[in-house]
């Protein structure tokens, strides 16, 4: 049989002396230390919480400000921004405008080259009629002058009539008058022919229906001349030579020896 086991007590050497011996805890002792370490690790728990609170508040704080002014930064932004886009749209509006007032400019500048062009190709119109008028008149006027300057002095009874109209030379002219210091054209004209026995009616309409007809290019010393159509004349006087007649031509003049050049007739037509 196997021997029991008999259990063995291994003690400090130095276990019998009182005072190497540790100390029993006492309950309240424990309990106090427990109490104590609980504590310990409340206030650390506490204070870590605090320290927690006042950092994630210290976090919080630095970072309000970044926050505030990336907010800032973009509402300036978006201000630059607003402030470029209402430049570009009144620059956008000013160049609209500009080429409007250009568009108008531009019309209006047309227009008035237009109503220049029409006025100066009317005024180049005008002045080649007036050329062409005046050529004509010169083209008569010579011709005038040319068969004229060849008529044959005045005789007879032409030469009666003639010296009778130069002798009124300087009377005055008046509407209906019939002399003797006083005349209106038909009547100074139908007093010198009268001289000579040759009665011819009173008013220049009249007289220029009488006689014969003549060509202004064949005109002879004595011949009367009317202005305006055969039939009604509104005028008349005397034929004297030389490219002159007489006649008492208005109230300015009274009467007076004229150039037919001045002052073509219409017509003449031979009485004698």
């Amino acid at each position: 049989m196997e021997e029991p086991l008999i259990p063995v007590v291994l003690m400090s050497h130095t276990a019998h002396i009182r005072s190497h011996r540790k100390p029993r805890r006492s309950a309240t002792t424990s309990l106090a230390v427990r109490a104590g370490v609980a504590g310990g690790v409340l206030s650390m728990a506490a204070a870590g919480a605090s320290a927690s609170a006042s950092a994630a508040e210290t976090t919080q704080t630095l970072e309000l400000p970044t926050l505030t002014a990336d907010l800032a930064a973009q509402v300036a932004q978006s201000a630059d921004a607003t402030q470029q886009a209402a430049a570009n749209y009144e620059l956008e509006a000013e160049r609209d405008a500009a080429a409007a007032a250009a568009a108008k400019e531009a019309k209006k500048d047309l227009a008035e080259a237009k109503k220049k062009a029409e006025a100066k190709k009317k005024a180049e119109e005008a002045r080649k009629a007036a050329a062409e008028a005046a050529a004509s008149r010169s083209s008569e006027r010579t011709t005038l002058s040319a068969s004229t300057t060849a008529s044959a002095p005045a005789s007879g009874s032409v030469a009666t009539v003639i010296a009778f109209l130069k002798a009124q030379v300087g009377d005055a002219y008046v509407m209906g008058g019939t002399g003797p210091n006083a005349w209106d054209c038909s009547g100074l004209v139908q007093a010198a022919f009268k001289q000579v026995g040759v009665d011819l009616p009173r008013v220049s309409q009249d007289q220029s229906m009488s006689g014969t007809d003549v060509s202004l290019s064949n005109l002879q010393v004595g011949d009367v001349l009317y202005w305006g159509a055969k039939g009604s004349a509104y005028h008349v006087g005397v034929y004297i030579g030389n490219g002159q007649y007489l006649d008492a031509a208005n109230p300015s003049k009274g009467v007076v020896i004229q150039d037919l050049s001045g002052y073509p007739a219409t017509g003449a037509v031979r009485v004698l």
